[in-house]
Parts: C-alpha cells; structure tokens; sequence
C-alpha cells in the first residue's frame, strides 16, 4: 500500500461524515429558525418586530449551523488523527 495515501474506506469515511455534518446542520438550523417563526407566531408579533425575529432567527440558525457543521468535522477529523 502506498504511505501516506487514504484508503478507499478511509474516503468513504470521510464522504460520509461530510454529508453527516452537512444534513444536520441544515436540520439543526431550520429548527432553531422554525422556533423563531412559532414565537413569532405564538405571540402574534407584527410588522417590524415580526421582521427582526424572522431575521434574528435565521441569523441564529446559521449560526447554529456553522457550529454543528465545524464541530461534527472537527470530532471526525480528532478521532481520525488517533486511529479510531
């Protein structure tokens, strides 16, 4: 086997840890942006002050996504350096 070089397990792996991160980051920021829209909602907020919800919502979400996204990536790549 060529050193240095991954595996084809060791890219799959990797491919699927990807879309992992990738799908729950997404779920993980419609959620946090879907409770946003319920309080929204809930409290019958209107015009501008439904807007900056909506707004902070979303920036929330994406936020939130990021960071799932960067730590599932990272959690991958630590267990990888340690050969698990």
């Amino acid at each position: 086997m060529d050193m240095g070089r991954e595996s084809r397990w060791e890219k799959d792996a990797m491919t699927v840890e990807i879309v992992f991160a990738l799908v729950t980051a997404v779920a993980l920021a419609a959620a946090v942006f879907v409770v946003a829209l319920a309080l929204a909602l809930a409290f019958g907020i209107s015009g501008s002050a439904e807007k900056g919800v909506l707004v902070g919502g979303a920036l929330l979400g994406a936020a939130a996504g990021v960071w799932r996204l960067v730590r599932v990536l990272r959690r991958f790549d630590a267990q990888r350096r340690r050969g698990h």
